[in-house]
């Protein structure tokens, strides 16, 4: 369609337009700062320079739609759709499993049909490359390649198609198991035509020759002017020097949506034909200040393949950093010039320009000069040499010279697309055919409030010989020059100062391998072999994997689908953008957008709250708070709560009240507008705070067994330390959303939630506006991911908005943005565990004590349940005589922590892990040898005394011991590390036995409704909710199986409460079991009501027997019940049933790790897991996947930061890292223990959803078992044998711990007064 928009806004992104103007919903809203790919779209124009159609990946929530003038744009919705045909990239991500929420798909599916567009036959690597700039929380990304890999020229895996040469099972010799079918089949897939897609639209390509002229466009607040030529562009800057110039707006809208920053005049310099243009002169390559990072890359890639080597080592430096610096959807927007000017302290190029000594063209009207950039460029924070009235018009990358050598350096806290802790350029100048220093160049981004260049340091070093003096020399100077403050902005302190004289030793010794060795005098170092691997850019192999599970037997009918790979139901109208989220539901004519207004306080009296500003703001409508609530305030699963705060606020992020206005965007100002005084109160931020203040909810609870003082007495040694346990941010791609609509009569009202539990969303709305919950409808379709963040704290946004809804009387929506969402929800409890482990030599455990300690927040809501699954998962899979567990809950002033997959298990289990690898260390014993000692036995009584019955472990750890080659890989290992002083690896097998049931016994209990039409049809619904665990498909399995119909006859439309009451959280891992089997009694029913007329009938189809019993007439319609029998488990008593049952998994993971960074590689994975009889291998596999790479976040990435103030600092993608493609396993093998049914469960299956998360702890063993290695050869520094790693294991956690001559430099002091930028909660 031909879009022509004359009142276009500065501030609306295409993303905003798209959605609410063109009604095209496909394209989502993730994060609103370009970092999740969520919103992807392809843009297409026609490039003058290149005299060609360009086609590029952007992310729409950062694109103006004022830059779009005379651009194509494509989304999910044009490329194909089930109505009529779909794309092959939609087809194969679909099928091939890579969809699950679904949230994420639509943008996965852009970044690869741009890719396609551009290069039809792609690497596997490009594949990559197109898709490194999109999160998905779900998958664990490996389908999604798996079905991307299908497109590439270089093949890959095909999914285990054993006719195929490119199969990774036909690379090995080693066919000794049985293979599995593929989870796919590649020849049903539509073959890939690029001659079919969509032209470039010709209106756009006859302006191809037409003169481009000045737009202008006025907003509310923003004027933005697109120039065509320099001298306008200088003539405005002139006018205007306030004006920001904007080419891929990928910082300023950042700071205008996020930091609430206003530009009153926008620039946009981007058709300026000098600003644009590259040139090839004899100093270097000048790219004007427009070119976008990949042109650069490109341009670059180009130069290096052709020129001498000698010239390409600045270049080789700049693309080193470029690889690493975001996605496609940034590079292909962001400005080279935008880059510098915006002159990052963390930026990632500005080190490698002031290295290299990059040469900038400045001009201003009737003015222009040349500098070098150098240490005098950047003044001071974000300041430049630039004036007011001068742009950036271009800057000189240099070749570099014979005897020159450069290289760049950064560490994040993600590999990919991830803000630097430290950056670098560094640059070494030879006199001519000697090693002897002429110039030096250290540059540093991170290490001070702008770009600095180590000038103290490198001066001393010039005419000095390149050898292990200078190096010893440079590293003690720079440790002095570059101190940073124990408080200095950013934090991480020792890490940072470490990186600098890390990055400077890699630097060395990637120096000396160039030059060879050639100065046989001695005058030139020579490179230790064990260090060579130390010069190594990071690099990862194209993954590989393998899927392993039952199939259903060939002579089952193919109809019978229960056990089949059959793909989860919506993931086709996910992948074409047609599935339906809460936001996406069209928005009624007089609807309005509510704003929650939040407490900027940890622990604050309210003085008062003064709305006049926000009332000035266009569209304003009302503010609500708890005067305007009719019924009860008090709210939360402990009435604990309030719906607003009243006279006091416990948490930064407290909801105060709400603005409810005509837009979102006017909402987000008008709560802005909204102006509070606090009296500040105490606060309690910490667990140690708690502690020391005895802040906690109710009493401590103990599990005890055995007779613990005889145990530590019997021990032949006894250990004891502690843990800390990081908390989690659930990160679901869709967050908290709600629409409320009144119903005009009788307190009626139905919500679209995006909710875990629409029985708590009923009653929580029906007891804030005082009226009975048969007034109260709540509907979900579907979620864009849960992870139990939508179980309770949904009931936040759901009761403010139905609140508005009745005090407006008109449909009131909200949709968080992420740095809400993250404010005000919570997440997984943060642990610290104090625990004392008894022991013999053998390595048999004898006694042990834990206290755990969690971090509930604000409020209780279901911190009683993490604690005490924590308690009783403490002894994970191990035989402990005497055991004594104690649980206390800490209160603070954060927001309320919540549900989170695995519920406590996860922390209880790692605690064990952790105590488990101290006692193999000190018996000096192999870890696996101790751990297999210890494993529970068939019929053992566990720690709550509950007899394990159905006990697979021990099958599963000798598989997973067989499949991942473990003894022969564990000699492996060892030899690298001896081979390699700075680079090392570790190997480790962990268990995991997890309990199935809600610890409370009333939650175990499901209802289903079936209604058959009289053409066949079946209607399903029950109390469960689709979050993308695959659910809805794996009950329409069991019903199909039930009623012995095709899957084609049954449909689930959604949740509700008006279907199904009373229904529990979809949660506990327990859904397919629970609902699974109410479905499956209310198919007896109507099976049972069905079989007189299939004895009159026996040759009959199933319509005719239905129509038969409508005639007669027999009811079609039917409720099923299921409740799980014998739970009841007592602390008190330490006796009754806590679990129905439990899943059994086991992971083999090994690691490779950067002693110098503390960056680490997954090399592979092997996982085997007892799914019982699997309803859907391909949905389990999923399950297991995508539970093992969240796990890999919590253990070893995702990192929360708070102030001492209890202000959460990481808000969003760009400062919390989740997994990326790139850092899954290299080689990631499931497979699903066969002949393992489950007579506990619907059709002999088990639950899947969180027993596999804490397999991830296999990789943080794995990573400490590389650090042991590394701390083994500096036995110089007196490290202990045993020594701290808290969980997450971050590259700074690991640096730190690799403990060597570099990090005793850098030990800084910490004064008592000192206040830490970010505090351990």
């Amino acid at each position: 369609m031909s879009v022509v928009e004359k009142n276009a806004d500065p501030e609306t992104t295409l993303l905003a337009y798209l959605r609410r103007k063109l009604r095209l919903s496909g394209t989502k809203l993730g994060c609103g700062e370009g970092a999740c790919g969520a919103c992807t779209v392809m843009l297409s124009k026609y490039d003058h320079l290149q005299n060609k159609i360009a086609h590029f990946s952007v992310t729409a929530c950062q694109v103006p739609i004022c830059s779009l003038h005379h651009v194509a744009v494509t989304t999910v919705e044009g490329i194909g759709s089930t109505k009529s045909r779909l794309h092959p990239v939609q087809e194969r991500i679909a099928k091939c499993h890579g969809s699950q929420c679904g949230f994420c798909t639509p943008g996965m599916v852009m970044s690869m049909y741009t890719l396609l567009r551009n290069e039809p036959k792609p690497t596997m690597e490009e594949i990559e490359d197109a898709v490194e700039g999109n999160l998905c929380r779900c998958t664990g990304y490996r389908p999604i390649l798996q079905g991307f890999r299908t497109f590439a020229r270089d093949g890959g895996c095909y999914g285990g198609n054993e006719d195929n040469p490119n199969c990774c099972m036909n690379q090995k010799k080693d066919h000794t198991v049985i293979l599995s079918p593929s989870l796919f089949n590649t020849e049903k897939f539509i073959p890939m035509d690029s001659t079919q897609e969509p032209i470039f639209p010709p209106e756009l390509l006859r302006l191809k020759g037409a003169p481009q002229k000045q737009l202008r466009f006025e907003g509310e607040r923003v004027t933005w002017i697109q120039t065509t030529t320099l001298k306008e562009l200088l003539d405005l800057k002139a006018q205007h020097p306030e004006a920001k110039l904007v080419v891929g707006n990928t910082e300023i809208g950042i700071e205008m949506k996020f930091k609430n920053k206003l530009f009153p005049v926008i620039v946009c310099p981007a058709w300026i034909p000098e600003m644009n243009s590259v040139e090839h002169g004899p100093e270097g390559i000048t790219f004007g200040a427009a070119c976008t990072l990949s042109s650069v890359e490109k341009t670059l890639q180009e130069a290096i393949a052709k020129l001498p080597a000698h010239k390409t080592e600045v270049f080789k430096g700049v693309l080193e950093q470029l690889h690493w610096f975001g996605g496609k959807q940034v590079k292909s927007v962001a400005s080279i010039g935008g880059n510098i000017i915006t002159a990052s302290p963390i930026s990632d190029l500005n080190p490698v320009f002031m290295a290299c000594g990059a040469k900038l063209t400045i001009v201003s009207r009737g003015t222009s000069r040349m500098i070098q950039m150098d240490h005098t460029f950047f003044p001071g924070y974000r300041k430049t040499l630039v004036g007011p009235e001068e742009i950036l018009l271009s800057i000189e990358i240099p070749y570099s010279r014979e005897g020159e050598f450069f290289s760049a350096f950064k560490q994040a806290s993600r590999r990919e697309d991830d803000i630097a802790k430290v950056t670098c350029g560094m640059r070494v100048l030879f006199e001519p055919g000697t090693t002897h220093v002429k110039e030096l160049a250290l540059c540093f981004g991170g290490m001070a409030d702008r770009t600095i260049s180590a000038l103290k340091t490198t001066r001393k070093q010039l005419s000095h010989f390149w050898n292990e003096k200078l190096l010893q020399e440079v590293s003690a100077d720079l440790a002095e020059e570059l101190k940073l403050s124990p408080d200095a902005p950013g934090g991480m302190v020792e890490f940072r100062r470490t990186l600098t004289l890390s990055f400077f030793f890699k630097f060395y010794l990637t120096v000396l391998q160039k030059l060879g060795q050639q100065d046989s005098e001695d005058k030139c170092g020579r490179l230790d072999p064990t260090f060579a691997s130390a010069t190594l850019l990071f690099q990862k192999d194209p993954p590989a994997n393998v899927q392993f599970y039952q199939e259903v037997p060939k002579c089952h009918s193919e109809e019978d689908t229960v056990g089949r790979p059959i793909p989860h139901l919506s993931a086709t109208m996910q992948a074409s953008g047609e599935a339906v989220y809460c936001d996406d539901m069209p928005r009624y004519d007089n609807e309005l957008s509510l704003r929650l207004v939040t407490s900027t306080r940890a622990h604050a009296k309210i003085k008062s709250i003064d709305v006049s500003e926000a009332q000035k703001v266009p569209g304003f409508v009302c503010f609500i708070s708890a005067d305007d609530v009719p019924g009860s305030n008090e709210t939360g699963i402990d009435n604990d709560e309030t719906v607003f705060a009243k006279d006091k606020v416990t948490c930064v992020g407290h909801i105060i009240g709400a603005v409810v206005t005509d837009t979102p965007e006017h909402a987000q100002r008008a709560a802005q507008g909204v102006k509070i005084t606090y009296e500040d109160l105490p606060a309690i931020i910490t667990i140690e705070d708690a502690i020391k203040n005895n802040s906690f909810y109710g009493h401590e609870v103990k599990i005890e067994k055995g007779d613990l003082k005889k145990g530590f007495s019997e021990a032949d040694h006894v250990v004891a330390g502690e843990l800390y346990i990081g908390g989690q941010e659930h990160f679901y791609l869709e967050t908290q959303c709600a629409i409320a609509v009144p119903k005009g009569e009788a307190g009626e009202m139905e919500l679209f939630v995006s909710t875990q539990s629409t029985m708590k969303t009923q009653s929580f709305v029906a007891n804030m506006l005082g009226v009975p919950a048969n007034r109260i409808v709540v509907r979900v379709k579907r979620m864009g991911g849960g992870f139990g963040g939508k179980e309770t704290r949904s009931t936040v946004v759901s009761t403010a908005v139905a609140l508005a809804a009745y005090k407006t009387g008109r449909p009131v929506r909200c949709m968080l943005d992420r740095d809400e969402d993250m404010l005000i929800t919570g997440g997984r409890h943060p642990f610290l565990a104090r625990y004392k482990v008894g022991f013999m030599k053998t390595g048999i455990i004898v006694a042990l004590e834990v206290n755990h300690y969690s971090n509930a927040g604000n409020t209780m809501d279901v911190s009683e349940g993490v604690r005490k699954r924590a308690l009783l998962h403490m002894d994970n899979c191990y035989k402990i005589p005497n055991i004594r567990g104690t649980g206390r809950l800490c209160k603070t002033n954060l927001a309320s922590n919540t549900a989170f997959r695995g519920f406590g298990g996860p922390q209880g289990m790692l605690i064990a892990e952790y105590w488990m690898s101290e006692v193999a260390v000190t018996c000096g014993l192999p870890a696996e040898e101790v751990r297999r000692k210890n494993l529970y036995q068939e019929g053992d009584l566990t720690h709550f005394n509950q007899k394990l019955e159905g006990f697979t472990l021990p099958r599963c750890w000798d598989e997973c011991l067989a499949s991942s080659q473990y003894h022969a890989r564990r000699s492996e290992v060892d030899k690298f590390n001896r081979e390699n002083s700075w680079k090392k690896r570790g190997l480790c097998i962990i268990p995991t036995k997890f309990g199935i049931s809600f610890t409370l016994a009333l939650l175990n209990q499901a209802g289903a409704l079936i209604h058959v039409y009289t053409d066949g049809s079946v209607l399903l619904t029950h109390g469960g909710t689709e979050m993308g665990q695959g659910l809805h498909t794996k009950m329409v399995q069991v019903a199909s199986q039930a009623l012995k119909i095709p899957i084609s006859k049954i449909y689930l439309s959604e949740t509700s409460t008006n279907t199904v009451p009373n229904t529990s959280p979809t949660s506990a891992s327990v859904s397919s079991d629970t609902n699974g089997q109410a479905i499956y009694e209310a198919c007896q029913t109507i099976l049972k009501r069905l079989e007189p007329f299939k004895k009159k009938n026996p040759s009959g189809s199933w319509e005719d027997w239905v129509n038969a019993a409508y005639e007669d007439p027999v009811s079609l319609s039917a409720t099923g019940f299921y409740y799980v029998p014998n739970i009841g488990y007592s602390f008190e008593t330490n006796s009754g049933k806590a679990y129905h049952y439990f899943s059994y998994g086991v992971a083999c993971s090994e690691v490779e790790i950067d002693c110098l960074t503390g960056d680490h590689k997954n090399i592979r994975t092997d996982i085997v897991m007892d799914v019982g009889c699997s309803l859907n291998p391909a949905i389990d596999i999923g399950q297991v996947e995508g539970a093992f790479v969240q796990g890999m976040g919590l253990f070893t990435m995702e990192e929360l930061h708070y102030s001492p103030e209890g202000s959460l600092l990481t808000r969003g993608p760009s400062t919390y890292k989740i997994p990326r493609f790139g850092n899954i396993p290299i080689e990631f093998r499931v497979s699903l223990l066969r002949d393992s049914p489950n007579k506990k469960a619907i059709y002999a299956s088990k639950a899947v959803g969180e027993p596999p998360l804490f397999l991830a702890a296999s990789i943080f063993f794995a990573i400490k078992d590389a650090i042991r290695a590394a701390r083994a050869q500096h036995t110089d520094h007196g490290m202990k044998e045993l020594f701290r790693l808290d969980s997450p294991a971050t590259p700074e956690k690991i640096r730190n711990a690799c403990i060597d001559k570099f990090t005793t430099l850098c030990v800084t002091d910490v004064p008592g007064n000192c206040k830490p930028r970010s505090v351990r909660v």
